[in-house]
């Protein structure tokens, strides 16, 4: 399998940077990881180092390819879950570590999603958002019973508001998790924080198919984020795959 991969997180008008993303890359297969470490709560950047870290292991843990993908999305995250429960164990529940989460696992020509909360995956095709996921968020249900457009999304005072997410309450989260989509050569897989998206229309995001590195694309693309946050840009983070063959 042939990949092109990239990632890049930057700090945006904040004064810590609580995301953490990473590119786990073989022959056999590549696993794009980026979380949050929600900002209203104690930790976050430890939640999101942690998280990372959990699911690294796990990854390193299995044979390549993944026998079963979908499997080990659902042990992996569940696993750092538990890790941020773990963390917080001590801590009035209210101020626990949290994190929201994105995977997506490219293997045998196939990618293969995992989510929770409003950290998100998109799909690019011929120069467009091809497909995205829908985020574990208020402002989702409403955009998907019709009651508010997509450009009403990033400007929702809800916008902030997740429906579920890792770390809290020892309940594992909802989280979705797709079956296969088969990748044409110069597909592009990415995963980001809500501070990369949320500033950015679909049109801009598609900035990034274009043919050549990927990495100056992605690091371009994030700094167009920022700068369309500024001044209250939040951290803003992705790793990116260009699907060669």
């Amino acid at each position: 399998m042939q990949v092109d991969v990239a990632q890049r997180s930057l700090l945006g008008n904040r004064a810590e940077n609580q995301d953490r993303v990473a590119v786990i890359s073989s022959a056999e297969a590549t696993l794009l990881i980026a979380v949050d470490g929600m900002g209203g709560h104690a930790g976050g950047a430890e939640a999101a180092r942690l998280s990372v870290e959990v699911i690294t292991r796990e990854f390193a843990a299995v044979d390549l390819p993944v026998f079963d993908p979908q499997g080990f999305m659902h042990h992996a995250i569940g696993q750092a879950h538990y890790a941020l429960v773990a963390l917080g164990n001590e801590i009035s529940v209210e101020a626990r570590p949290r994190a929201t989460c994105a995977l997506c696992l490219v293997q045998d020509g196939y990618a293969y999603w995992a989510h929770v909360g409003d950290s998100r995956i998109y799909h690019y095709r011929n120069s467009a958002v091809f497909e995205r996921s829908r985020d574990h968020s208020h402002v989702e249900v409403l955009l998907q019973e019709g009651l508010i457009t997509e450009d009403e999304v990033s400007t929702h005072p809800m916008r902030n508001f997740v429906e579920c997410c890792l770390g809290g309450d020892n309940s594992l989260p909802a989280m979705t998790i797709t079956r296969y989509k088969q990748l044409v050569p110069n597909d592009v897989l990415l995963v980001c924080s809500d501070g990369f998206w949320s500033g950015l229309s679909d049109a801009e995001m598609a900035s990034i198919t274009v043919e050549g590195a990927i990495g100056p694309q992605l690091e371009a693309l994030a700094e167009t984020a920022v700068q369309m946050a500024a001044p209250h840009s939040d951290n803003t983070s992705a790793a990116a795959l260009r699907f060669i063959a």
